[in-house]
Protein backbone atom coordinates (compact mmCIF):
# COMPACT_ATOMS: atom_id res chain seq x y z
CA UNK A 1 0.00 0.00 0.00
CA UNK A 2 1.07 3.00 -1.03
CA UNK A 3 1.73 5.83 1.71
CA UNK A 4 -0.11 9.36 1.72
CA UNK A 5 2.03 12.24 0.13
CA UNK A 6 1.75 15.39 2.44
CA UNK A 7 -1.02 16.04 4.85
CA UNK A 8 -4.81 15.33 4.40
CA UNK A 9 -6.67 18.70 3.06
CA UNK A 10 -8.96 19.54 5.87
CA UNK A 11 -12.21 21.15 3.84
CA UNK A 12 -13.02 24.53 5.34
CA UNK A 13 -16.56 24.90 7.02
CA UNK A 14 -19.33 26.90 5.05
CA UNK A 15 -19.31 30.12 6.94
CA UNK A 16 -15.13 30.25 6.56
CA UNK A 17 -15.09 30.13 2.98
CA UNK A 18 -18.41 33.25 2.72
CA UNK A 19 -15.50 35.06 4.90
CA UNK A 20 -12.97 34.54 2.35
CA UNK A 21 -15.23 35.00 -0.75
CA UNK A 22 -16.48 38.15 1.25
CA UNK A 23 -13.01 39.86 1.70
CA UNK A 24 -11.89 38.61 -1.75
CA UNK A 25 -14.92 40.23 -3.48
CA UNK A 26 -14.68 44.18 -1.67
CA UNK A 27 -10.93 43.62 -2.69
CA UNK A 28 -9.63 44.69 1.26
CA UNK A 29 -6.78 43.21 3.01
CA UNK A 30 -7.22 41.43 5.92
CA UNK A 31 -5.90 44.24 8.13
CA UNK A 32 -8.54 46.66 6.73
CA UNK A 33 -11.20 44.09 6.39
CA UNK A 34 -10.72 43.66 9.95
CA UNK A 35 -10.60 46.68 11.13
CA UNK A 36 -13.87 48.00 9.83
CA UNK A 37 -15.27 44.66 12.33
CA UNK A 38 -13.32 46.23 15.03
CA UNK A 39 -11.02 43.15 15.36
CA UNK A 40 -7.23 42.17 14.17
CA UNK A 41 -5.60 40.98 10.90
CA UNK A 42 -5.12 37.47 12.25
CA UNK A 43 -8.36 37.37 13.39
CA UNK A 44 -9.54 37.61 9.86
CA UNK A 45 -7.23 34.77 9.32
CA UNK A 46 -8.37 32.25 11.57
CA UNK A 47 -11.98 33.23 10.66
CA UNK A 48 -11.15 32.41 6.45
CA UNK A 49 -9.05 29.30 7.88
CA UNK A 50 -12.12 27.97 9.64
CA UNK A 51 -9.57 27.96 12.63
CA UNK A 52 -12.05 30.17 14.91
CA UNK A 53 -15.37 31.11 14.11
CA UNK A 54 -16.47 34.50 14.46
CA UNK A 55 -19.05 35.66 17.58
CA UNK A 56 -22.45 37.05 17.38
CA UNK A 57 -21.29 40.65 17.25
CA UNK A 58 -18.76 39.80 14.33
CA UNK A 59 -21.51 37.95 12.35
CA UNK A 60 -23.74 40.69 11.96
CA UNK A 61 -20.42 43.12 10.98
CA UNK A 62 -19.95 40.92 8.27
CA UNK A 63 -23.48 40.86 7.47
CA UNK A 64 -24.15 44.67 7.32
CA UNK A 65 -20.39 44.62 4.78
CA UNK A 66 -22.31 42.07 2.60
CA UNK A 67 -25.52 43.24 1.63
CA UNK A 68 -28.05 41.09 -0.10
CA UNK A 69 -28.75 38.20 -0.42
CA UNK A 70 -25.67 37.08 2.01
CA UNK A 71 -26.09 39.09 5.08
CA UNK A 72 -29.45 36.99 5.89
CA UNK A 73 -26.39 34.02 5.95
CA UNK A 74 -24.48 35.90 8.11
CA UNK A 75 -27.14 37.27 10.42
CA UNK A 76 -28.88 34.19 10.51
CA UNK A 77 -25.44 32.81 11.55
CA UNK A 78 -25.70 35.40 14.53
CA UNK A 79 -28.95 34.02 15.58
CA UNK A 80 -31.30 36.85 14.24
CA UNK A 81 -34.06 36.32 12.21
CA UNK A 82 -35.87 38.46 10.10
CA UNK A 83 -38.40 39.68 12.62
CA UNK A 84 -35.68 40.74 14.96
CA UNK A 85 -34.64 43.10 11.91
CA UNK A 86 -37.70 44.71 11.65
CA UNK A 87 -38.25 47.17 14.35
CA UNK A 88 -37.82 50.83 12.33
CA UNK A 89 -39.58 49.28 9.35
CA UNK A 90 -42.65 47.56 10.70
CA UNK A 91 -44.21 48.24 7.55
CA UNK A 92 -41.90 46.80 4.97
CA UNK A 93 -41.50 43.37 7.01
CA UNK A 94 -44.69 41.82 5.29
CA UNK A 95 -42.68 42.36 1.46
CA UNK A 96 -39.35 41.57 2.81
CA UNK A 97 -40.22 38.49 4.38
CA UNK A 98 -41.96 37.69 1.14
CA UNK A 99 -39.32 37.90 -0.94
CA UNK A 100 -36.89 37.18 1.95
CA UNK A 101 -34.06 40.24 0.92
CA UNK A 102 -32.91 43.15 2.36
CA UNK A 103 -34.04 45.90 0.70
CA UNK A 104 -37.13 48.31 0.30
CA UNK A 105 -38.08 50.58 -1.57
CA UNK A 106 -38.40 54.74 -1.02
CA UNK A 107 -41.60 56.07 -2.41
CA UNK A 108 -42.17 59.77 -2.93
CA UNK A 109 -45.07 61.55 -3.38
CA UNK A 110 -46.55 64.25 -5.11
CA UNK A 111 -46.33 65.66 -8.99
CA UNK A 112 -43.22 64.91 -10.81
CA UNK A 113 -42.11 62.17 -8.19
CA UNK A 114 -39.26 60.07 -9.63
CA UNK A 115 -39.23 56.50 -9.82
CA UNK A 116 -38.77 54.96 -6.14
CA UNK A 117 -35.25 53.96 -4.99
CA UNK A 118 -34.42 50.31 -3.98
CA UNK A 119 -32.51 50.73 -0.45
CA UNK A 120 -30.88 48.14 2.19
CA UNK A 121 -31.02 47.72 5.74
CA UNK A 122 -28.11 47.70 8.08
CA UNK A 123 -28.80 45.71 11.53
CA UNK A 124 -28.02 48.04 14.45
CA UNK A 125 -27.15 46.60 18.05
CA UNK A 126 -29.12 48.14 20.92
CA UNK A 127 -27.43 48.05 23.55
CA UNK A 128 -27.65 47.75 26.95
CA UNK A 129 -26.81 51.67 28.04
CA UNK A 130 -28.55 54.93 28.83
CA UNK A 131 -26.89 58.43 27.99
CA UNK A 132 -28.19 60.90 30.88
CA UNK A 133 -28.92 64.39 31.29
CA UNK A 134 -27.01 67.01 31.94
CA UNK A 135 -26.28 67.05 36.25
CA UNK A 136 -27.51 62.65 36.27
CA UNK A 137 -25.24 59.70 35.40
CA UNK A 138 -25.29 57.54 32.81
CA UNK A 139 -23.88 54.28 32.28
CA UNK A 140 -20.03 53.90 33.17
CA UNK A 141 -18.95 52.27 29.73
CA UNK A 142 -15.93 54.37 27.96
CA UNK A 143 -16.18 51.85 25.36
CA UNK A 144 -19.31 51.67 23.29
CA UNK A 145 -18.14 48.54 21.26
CA UNK A 146 -18.10 46.88 24.34
CA UNK A 147 -21.16 47.57 25.85
CA UNK A 148 -23.70 44.43 25.88
CA UNK A 149 -26.46 44.07 23.57
CA UNK A 150 -29.85 44.41 24.38
CA UNK A 151 -31.81 43.91 21.40
CA UNK A 152 -31.54 44.45 17.16
CA UNK A 153 -33.37 46.87 15.29
CA UNK A 154 -32.85 47.35 11.35
CA UNK A 155 -32.27 50.89 9.36
CA UNK A 156 -31.82 51.80 6.19
CA UNK A 157 -28.25 52.24 5.10
CA UNK A 158 -28.03 55.53 4.00
CA UNK A 159 -28.51 56.44 8.26
CA UNK A 160 -25.78 54.34 9.13
CA UNK A 161 -22.75 55.85 6.73
CA UNK A 162 -20.30 53.60 9.29
CA UNK A 163 -22.36 50.98 9.81
CA UNK A 164 -19.59 49.03 11.70
CA UNK A 165 -19.52 52.27 14.06
CA UNK A 166 -23.31 52.64 14.75
CA UNK A 167 -24.83 51.16 17.73
CA UNK A 168 -28.18 52.28 19.65
CA UNK A 169 -28.39 53.86 23.32
CA UNK A 170 -31.34 54.93 25.72
CA UNK A 171 -31.50 58.47 27.00
CA UNK A 172 -32.81 59.66 30.34
CA UNK A 173 -33.67 62.54 31.52
CA UNK A 174 -34.63 65.84 29.81
CA UNK A 175 -31.69 68.23 29.33
CA UNK A 176 -31.97 68.08 25.41
CA UNK A 177 -36.26 68.10 25.50
CA UNK A 178 -37.90 68.70 23.75
CA UNK A 179 -35.52 67.60 20.70
CA UNK A 180 -34.77 64.71 22.18
CA UNK A 181 -37.13 63.30 25.47
CA UNK A 182 -36.26 61.04 28.12
CA UNK A 183 -36.83 57.13 26.83
CA UNK A 184 -35.61 57.86 23.38
CA UNK A 185 -33.03 55.83 21.43
CA UNK A 186 -30.15 57.45 20.06
CA UNK A 187 -28.23 56.06 16.95
CA UNK A 188 -24.71 57.01 17.54
CA UNK A 189 -21.19 56.38 14.93
CA UNK A 190 -18.77 55.80 17.60
CA UNK A 191 -16.13 56.61 14.29
CA UNK A 192 -17.21 59.84 13.98
CA UNK A 193 -15.35 61.79 17.43
CA UNK A 194 -13.22 64.95 15.53
CA UNK A 195 -13.99 67.45 17.74
CA UNK A 196 -13.05 70.00 14.50
CA UNK A 197 -15.96 68.44 12.60
CA UNK A 198 -18.55 68.48 15.40
CA UNK A 199 -19.68 71.88 16.25
CA UNK A 200 -22.85 72.35 16.93
CA UNK A 201 -23.48 68.22 16.58
CA UNK A 202 -24.85 66.21 19.29
CA UNK A 203 -22.81 63.76 20.49
CA UNK A 204 -21.87 61.42 23.37
CA UNK A 205 -19.42 62.04 26.09
CA UNK A 206 -18.07 60.54 29.11
CA UNK A 207 -16.98 61.69 32.09
CA UNK A 208 -15.03 59.10 34.86
CA UNK A 209 -17.62 60.05 37.33
CA UNK A 210 -21.03 61.14 35.28
CA UNK A 211 -20.26 58.32 32.91
CA UNK A 212 -22.62 58.73 29.41
CA UNK A 213 -23.98 62.01 28.07
CA UNK A 214 -26.06 62.87 25.61
CA UNK A 215 -25.47 67.06 24.82
CA UNK A 216 -24.43 69.86 22.32
CA UNK A 217 -21.16 70.45 21.67
CA UNK A 218 -20.74 74.11 20.78
CA UNK A 219 -17.50 75.81 20.37
CA UNK A 220 -17.04 79.47 21.38
CA UNK A 221 -13.68 80.88 20.33
CA UNK A 222 -10.75 78.52 21.30
CA UNK A 223 -13.70 77.38 24.01
CA UNK A 224 -15.73 73.99 24.08
CA UNK A 225 -19.52 73.51 25.98
CA UNK A 226 -21.54 70.22 26.07
CA UNK A 227 -24.47 72.36 26.01
CA UNK A 228 -28.38 71.29 26.23
CA UNK A 229 -31.56 72.50 24.76
CA UNK A 230 -33.09 72.93 27.86
CA UNK A 231 -32.38 75.92 29.52
CA UNK A 232 -33.17 74.37 32.96
CA UNK A 233 -29.97 72.94 32.67
CA UNK A 234 -26.30 74.34 32.85
CA UNK A 235 -23.84 73.67 30.12
CA UNK A 236 -20.56 72.19 30.99
CA UNK A 237 -17.39 73.92 29.79
CA UNK A 238 -14.59 71.44 28.69
CA UNK A 239 -11.33 72.00 30.43
CA UNK A 240 -8.86 70.79 32.57
CA UNK A 241 -11.21 70.52 35.07
CA UNK A 242 -14.14 68.64 33.20
CA UNK A 243 -12.34 66.12 31.25
CA UNK A 244 -14.83 64.86 29.10
CA UNK A 245 -14.50 62.21 26.02
CA UNK A 246 -16.24 62.53 22.86
CA UNK A 247 -17.16 58.71 22.22
CA UNK A 248 -19.88 59.36 19.27
CA UNK A 249 -21.80 61.80 16.81
CA UNK A 250 -25.64 60.98 17.50
CA UNK A 251 -27.27 60.48 13.91
CA UNK A 252 -30.25 60.17 14.42
CA UNK A 253 -33.38 58.90 16.97
CA UNK A 254 -36.71 57.42 17.50
CA UNK A 255 -39.39 58.26 19.93
CA UNK A 256 -42.86 58.21 20.88
CA UNK A 257 -45.26 60.62 19.70
CA UNK A 258 -47.11 62.87 21.98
Amino acid sequence: MKKLQGKLKIARPDWATSISDLRTKLSQSQTVFGNQLHVSAMAISRWERGAQEPTAEGYIGLGNLSGAPLCWYFWGRAGLRNEDLMRVLPGAAKRMRRENVISYQLASAGPGSKKPKISHLAAIPLLKSVAASHGEKGDSTAVLHDAPVENMIAAPSQWCPNPASTSCLRVRGNSMAPLIQDGYILAVDSSQTDHSKLNGKIVIAWHKDMGLNVSRLNRYGPTEVLQPENKDYQSIVLDNKNKWKILATVLWWIGKSP
